[in-house]
């Protein structure tokens, strides 16, 4: 059974907010976050299942009549990783911003995230900048970038 995304609901709260606990170490998102993601029309928040387990989460936000996304957070648990759920769910938002005529998708990687920032070069983004003590930790960051064709 492989990797499954769809459209993240309430009811997935408490199971994305323990996620989250279990991922990062630093600059965590707080359930009254996720809630308030959850419902906004401004974001797009999509979960990924591996044997009917919840096991990555990706928000993008938008802005209305706007033609660039960013991705605001994406989480995958341990035990997954290396199975595709983030490829999944990077899918998921490109095919999505695809649909929408979207023309820049923009998102922010910590600079030691060798694997992210793999997957993002896989896909076509390109870093634009380096984002100096950008985490709470202090570590740096970089901003990265994909330019979609008008026609795609």
């Amino acid at each position: 059974m492989g990797v499954r995304v769809e459209r993240a609901q309430l009811s997935d709260l408490q199971a994305i907010f323990e996620l989250e606990q279990r991922c990062f170490s630093y600059d965590q998102i707080g359930r009254r976050s996720f809630a308030h993601l959850l419902k906004q029309r401004s974001s797009l928040f999509w979960r990924a299942e591996l044997d009917g387990h919840l096991v990555g989460y990706a928000i993008v936000l938008t802005r209305k009549n706007s033609r660039k996304w960013r991705l605001y957070s994406l989480a995958t648990a341990p035990e997954a990783r290396g199975k595709g759920v983030a490829r999944a769910l990077v899918a998921a938002w490109l095919e999505e911003a695809q649909r929408q005529a979207i023309q820049i998708l923009s998102l922010e990687v910590k600079c030691d995230n060798a694997a992210a920032i793999q997957l993002y070069r896989n896909v076509g983004f390109e870093v634009v900048d380096l984002l100096a003590s950008y985490y709470s930790d202090g570590s740096d960051g970089y901003r990265m970038q994909l330019t979609l064709s008008p026609a795609s």
